[in-house]
């Protein structure tokens, strides 16, 4: 469906001048434009800039007149932070960008990184798991992430106390990524502060947040789909039946990322999420032996690179995160196909908030449902994204949002 959206538009570049990255930055700044809509955007307008340039027209089209893109001054300001504390910015569709970040549904278009690229460069494996971990269950993680690095895979990990820190300490030597919650120089918890420090010395942080920012609880679940993105398996050790690493492992699943666990006590609250996830399918894990058994089968059949738009056409983790920035305008995008493609749009409009209720429903199913091309329902969609009348979720899914109360 991506390439169908992307067959009648100007083709993708990426970024290669100064000018273009700081569109790009502008563009992924601007309020309510997350990865889904900025790809949406793209594949539209053909560049950053002239997306940039009609954002304020979608906006007065809705009748809203102040909506302003993210001002250029305050993306320079970035620019010029990330360059004092040594982070880079790595841009989607160039040649660093990892391959499999790139194939899932919502890869971040702009990821600001601080440390060596080699650990980007091999296969990866995410090992992830409770912050009150155990003993017993950081000796796995070391033992597993050991293990791992010495075999040529790099561990990635969310720089958490815990499991993760297990995880990021025993492959240091070998290769680690740490993927932050906030800003890439912004260390959280601050008890991992010479960890991150020696991660960026010897491995490589990385983080789609601004510079600067301070992670707060709804930055994580974004996060936690660049750990699976990048990686080949998840492999969980100990996590509570609703813990926030379940949300790891769900995204890996929506991105067809293998899953493995380690298996625990039934009584240790610690063991329920991952004792779960094994009954539900998960490849059980009780050595490194395991693991590789799997990844060996995984490389080869890796996954293929997505279209720059995959984002506008399936699961919006992204556009969460972006629900969290000031609104701009409401109704936008009336303007983002021809009339000729979308018909009567109002109209379009409410079907598709017909067809829509608090239950996610695949976009591919209310595509056929309404017996039209993606290239006609994906404008509206932006359009009904921007008011919030519509919410995205991993797997292609899209709802009505739920009533706050």
């Amino acid at each position: 469906m991506a390439k169908d959206l992307f067959s009648s538009h100007p083709p993708f570049t990426p970024p290669t001048k100064e000018e273009d990255r700081l569109s790009w930055l502008r563009l992924i700044r601007s309020s309510r434009v997350g990865p889904s809509t900025f790809f949406r955007l793209l594949s539209e307008y053909g560049t950053a800039e002239a997306a940039l340039d009609a954002l304020p027209k979608i906006a007065q089209a809705a009748g809203v007149e102040t909506y302003t893109p993210f001002p250029a001054d305050k993306a320079r300001a970035e620019i010029d932070l990330a360059r004092a504390k040594g982070a880079r910015m790595l841009c989607f569709g160039t040649d660093a960008y990892p391959a499999t970040l790139a194939s899932i549904n919502t890869p971040p278009p702009v990821l600001w990184c601080m440390g060596k690229r080699a650990p980007i460069l091999r296969p990866m494996v995410a090992i992830v798991g409770a912050r009150n971990a155990s003993s017993l269950g950081t000796r796995m993680a070391r033992t597993l992430a050991e293990g791992l690095g010495h075999e040529g895979y790099t561990i990635v990990s969310g720089l958490a106390r815990g499991v993760d820190a297990a995880a990021h300490h025993a492959s240091l030597k070998t290769g680690t990524i740490a993927v932050m919650g906030g800003g890439v120089d912004v260390i959280y918890p601050t008890e991992n502060t010479v960890l991150a420090a020696a991660i960026a010395d010897q491995g490589l942080r990385l983080s789609e947040a601004p510079m600067g920012l301070y992670p707060q609880a709804r930055n994580f679940p974004p996060r936690n789909r660049i750990i699976s993105g990048l990686a080949l398996a998840v492999v969980v050790v100990e996590a509570a039946e609703k813990s926030g690493t379940l949300i790891t492992a769900r995204d890996a699943l929506d991105q067809g990322r293998e899953i493995m666990a380690v298996p625990g006590h039934p009584v240790d609250g610690r063991a329920g999420g991952c004792n779960g996830l094994i009954r539900d399918g998960a490849t059980l894990v009780r050595h490194v032996d395991d693991i590789l058994e799997v990844l060996q089968r995984l490389q080869d059949h890796p996954p293929e690179p997505a279209m720059p738009n995959a984002a506008q056409t399936r699961g919006v983790q992204t556009d969460q995160s972006a629900r969290h920035e000031s609104r701009p305008a409401g109704n936008a995008a009336a303007h983002m196909s021809p009339p000729r493609e979308t018909g009567n749009v109002p109209a379009l409009d409410a079907r598709i908030l017909a067809l829509l209720g608090p239950t996610p429903t695949a976009e591919d199913q209310l595509i056929r449902d309404l017996q039209m091309s993606a290239s006609q329902i994906s404008p509206v969609l932006v359009t009904l994204e921007l008011q919030g009348a519509v919410q995205r979720h991993p797997g292609g899914l899209v709802s009505r949002p739920q009533a706050r109360h």
